[in-house]
C-alpha cells in the first residue's frame, strides 16, 4: 500500500505539459483586474460557474485572478470552478484540469474529497484508469475513505477507454466489499455493453439488476439496451423491452422512441414505424428533428413524395424547425421522381428560411438531372457549386462523369476525370467503372485496359462490375479468349462471379457457337452460388437455336418454366419466326406450337 501511495503522489500530473498555464498566463492574463469587492467576487464566480462556460479562456482568467486573492479561497471554490470546466467535454479539458490541481498543490491549498473525485475522473478520462487508483489510494491515507463516486468514476474509466473486462471484475469485487452498485454504476456497464454489441450479457444483466431488487433499471438503461438491440436489427426483443418498460411504468421518451423507429425503419418495416410514430403522438411526447428526418427519408425512397410532404407539414405544426438534413431527404425523394421543378422550389424555400443549399443538395440536384439525361443543367450546377464556394465530391464528379459516358459525351467525361484530380478529389472504383463503360461502348478497349492498368497502379482495386465491363466489351468485339482469360483470374484475385458475369461469358460462347461450353458453365453457375436467371435461360436457348439445335433449346426452355422464368420478347419473337419457315418436321412444330400456346 505504501508503494502506491508514493506512487501516486510523484505521479499525479506524469504526461501534463507544463507549461500550460504559461501559455494561458502569457496570452490572457496579461494584466489582473484588481478585486474590491472579495465577497462580491466569489459569489460572481459560483454563478458563473452555475451558467457553465463556453471555452477555456473565462474559466483559466478566474482561476488566476481566485489565486491572486489573500487569503485564498477554500478548496470548495476551486472544485466549482473545475466541474463547470469538466461540463467542456468538446474541449477534453481534462489535461487543463490537472495543471490547474497542481498549481493549487503548489500553492498550498489541500485536497478534500470532491477535488480528488475530480482528478481522478480526469486521468480516467485521458486513459489513465491506474493513476485513478493512485489516487483512491491517497484519499484513503488522507482519510477519504472509497464510496460510490470513486468506484462509479473508476469503473467508468475502464468503460470509456473501452477496457469492459476490467469494469466487469471491480464491480464484481465492489459487490464482495459489500459496496451496492447504483443506477450510475449499472448505467456505466450496460452504455459499454453496449457499446460493443453484447446484446445477450446487457440482458443477462438487466435480469440480474431486477432481481437483485435494490436499485431498479429507469428509462436510461432501457433506452440504451434498445437502442443497442435496434442497431443490431434485434427488432423483436427490442420490442419486447419496449412493451416491458412500459409495463413497469417507464415512460418512453422521445430517445427511446426514435431509436426503435430508426431500428423499424432500417429493416424495411415501414409500417411498423409508422405505427410507433402514431404511438408517439398519442402519449404527447414530441418527435425532434432526427424523428422526422427519418419519417422524410423513409417515405422519400418509397416515391411517396407527398407522405414526405405531409411529414414536413406536421413538423411545422408541432414547431420543429426543419434542417439540412429534412430538405436534402425531400430533394432526393424528388429528384428520383424527376420532380426536377418541385425539386427548385424547394432549393429556394431552404434559403428562405436560412437553411443554405450545401453539398449533399446540389449533388442530388446534379443526380436528378443527370437521370433525366439533361447533362447541361446538371453542368450548370456544377459551376454554381464552384461559384459557392463548395468543392464537388468523388460522388459528385462520378454522377456526371457516368451521365456524360451515357450521353456519348466521352471527351467531356474524360476531362472531368482528369479536373477531378487536379481539384484534389481522387477517383474511386465507381468513377472508373463509369469511365471504363463509356470507352468500352465507344469501342476503344485498348484505352479501357490501360484504365485497369492504371486502377491497379493506384491500387484502386476493380470489382466484379469492372471486370464484367470489361468482359462484355470483348465477347460483343469476337474477343472471347481475352474475356476467358479475366474470367479465369478472378478468383485469384478474389472476386467472386456473379450471375451477370456467367451470363456475359455464356453469350460469348453461344456467339461463337461453342454450345458445350456455355451449357458447362450454365451447369457450374448453380454449383457456386449464382444461379441462372431469366437472361440467362433466354440466352442460351436463343445460342441453341441459331445454332440449329432445337432439342436442346426446348430442354433449357422447359426447365427456365419449370424455374419460374419466362421467355423474353426476343426469344419468343425467334421461335414464331422459326415455326412459320416451313422448314421444320411436323413433331418440331407441334413443340414449338405448344411452347407459343
Amino acid at each position: 500500500m505504501k508503494k502506491i501511495t508514493h506512487r501516486a503522489s510523484s505521479s499525479f500530473f506524469h504526461g501534463v505539459p507544463g507549461n500550460f498555464l504559461h501559455f494561458y498566463s502569457r496570452h490572457y492574463f496579461s494584466s489582473i483586474p484588481i478585486i474590491h469587492d472579495r465577497f462580491q467576487f466569489l459569489n460572481s464566480v459560483k454563478e458563473q460557474c452555475k451558467l457553465g462556460f463556453f471555452d477555456l479562456k473565462l474559466p483559466l482568467s478566474l482561476f488566476n485572478q481566485l489565486t491572486s486573492l489573500r487569503p485564498l479561497p477554500s478548496v470548495i471554490v476551486f472544485n466549482q470552478l473545475f466541474t463547470a470546466i469538466s461540463k467542456l467535454k468538446r474541449l477534453h479539458p481534462h489535461s487543463a484540469i490537472i495543471s490547474l490541481v497542481r498549481q493549487l498543490e503548489l500553492l498550498g491549498i489541500k485536497y478534500d474529497r470532491h477535488s480528488l473525485g475530480i482528478l481522478a475522473n480526469c486521468y480516467c478520462h485521458l486513459g489513465r484508469v491506474d493513476f485513478g487508483f493512485s489516487i483512491m489510494a491517497k484519499s484513503l491515507k488522507l482519510g477519504y475513505p472509497p464510496n460510490d463516486y470513486t468506484f462509479n468514476t473508476l469503473i467508468n474509466g475502464y468503460i470509456i477507454n473501452d477496457k469492459l473486462p476490467q469494469a466487469a471484475h471491480l464491480l464484481n469485487k465492489i459487490i464482495n466489499l459489500g459496496f451496492q452498485p447504483d443506477i450510475v454504476t449499472y448505467g456505466a456497464i450496460f452504455k459499454g455493453l453496449c457499446r460493443i454489441g453484447d446484446n445477450a450479457s446487457a440482458l443477462t444483466l438487466l435480469t440480474r439488476m431486477q432481481s437483485a431488487g435494490h436499485c431498479k433499471p429507469g428509462l436510461v438503461i432501457y433506452s440504451t439496451i434498445i437502442d443497442s438491440l435496434c442497431k443490431d436489427s434485434l427488432l423483436q426483443q427490442a420490442m419486447d423491452l419496449f412493451s416491458a418498460m412500459k409495463t413497469d411504468g417507464i415512460q418512453p421518451n422521445v430517445v427511446t422512441y426514435t431509436s426503435l423507429i430508426r431500428g423499424l425503419y432500417n429493416s424495411g418495416c415501414r409500417e411498423e414505424a409508422k405505427g410507433v410514430l402514431t404511438e408517439m403522438l398519442k402519449s404527447n411526447i414530441a418527435p425532434d428533428v432526427t424523428t422526422f428526418n427519418m419519417f422524410v427519408d423513409m417515405f422519400c425512397k418509397d416515391g411517396n413524395a407527398e407522405e414526405a410532404e405531409a411529414i414536413l407539414r406536421l413538423m411545422t405544426d408541432k414547431g420543429v424547425a426543419p434542417n439540412i438534413i429534412t430538405y436534402n431527404a425531400l430533394l432526393d425523394g424528388y429528384c428520383l421522381r424527376g420532380q426536377m421543378e418541385d425539386a427548385e422550389k424547394l432549393l429556394d424555400i431552404m434559403v428562405q428560411n436560412g437553411c443554405e443549399p450545401d453539398l449533399v443538395s446540389l449533388s442530388t440536384m446534379i443526380n436528378g438531372y443527370v437521370k433525366l439525361k439533361n447533362i447541361d443543367k446538371a453542368l450548370t450546377i456544377l459551376q454554381s457549386m464552384f461559384q459557392k464556394g463548395i468543392t464537388p465530391n468523388v460522388v459528385t464528379y462520378s454522377t456526371l462523369i457516368d451521365g456524360l459516358c451515357k450521353a456519348n459525351r466521352l471527351a467531356l467525361a474524360q476531362k472531368f476525370f482528369t479536373d477531378m484530380q487536379a481539384h484534389g478529389v481522387a477517383p474511386d472504383v465507381v468513377t472508373y467503372n463509369s469511365l471504363l463503360d463509356g470507352l468500352c461502348k465507344s469501342a476503344q478497349l485498348g484505352e479501357a485496359v490501360a484504365l485497369l492498368e492504371e486502377m491497379e497502379d493506384k491500387h484502386i482495386k476493380p470489382d466484379i462490375v469492372t471486370y464484367n465491363i470489361l468482359m462484355n466489351s470483348l465477347c460483343e468485339a469476337g474477343q472471347l479468349e481475352d474475356a476467358a482469360n479475366f474470367f479465369s483470374d478472378l478468383v485469384s484475385k478474389g472476386l467472386q462471379p456473379n450471375c451477370k458475369t456467367y451470363t456475359i461469358m455464356i453469350k460469348g460462347f453461344c456467339k461463337e457457337g461453342l454450345m458445350s461450353e456455355a451449357a458447362h458453365l450454365l451447369s457450374k453457375m448453380e454449383e457456386n452460388g449464382s444461379p441462372p436467371n431469366d437472361c440467362t435461360y433466354n440466352i442460351i436457348i436463343r445460342g441453341y437455336i441459331f445454332n440449329n439445335d432445337l432439342s436442346n433449346a426446348l430442354y433449357y426452355r422447359d426447365i427456365m418454366v419449370r424455374e419460374g422464368f419466362e421467355a423474353d420478347a426476343d426469344t419468343f419473337s425467334l421461335f414464331v419466326t422459326l415455326l412459320s419457315t416451313g422448314n421444320l418436321s411436323n413433331s418440331s412444330k407441334d413443340l414449338l406450337k405448344k411452347f407459343i400456346n
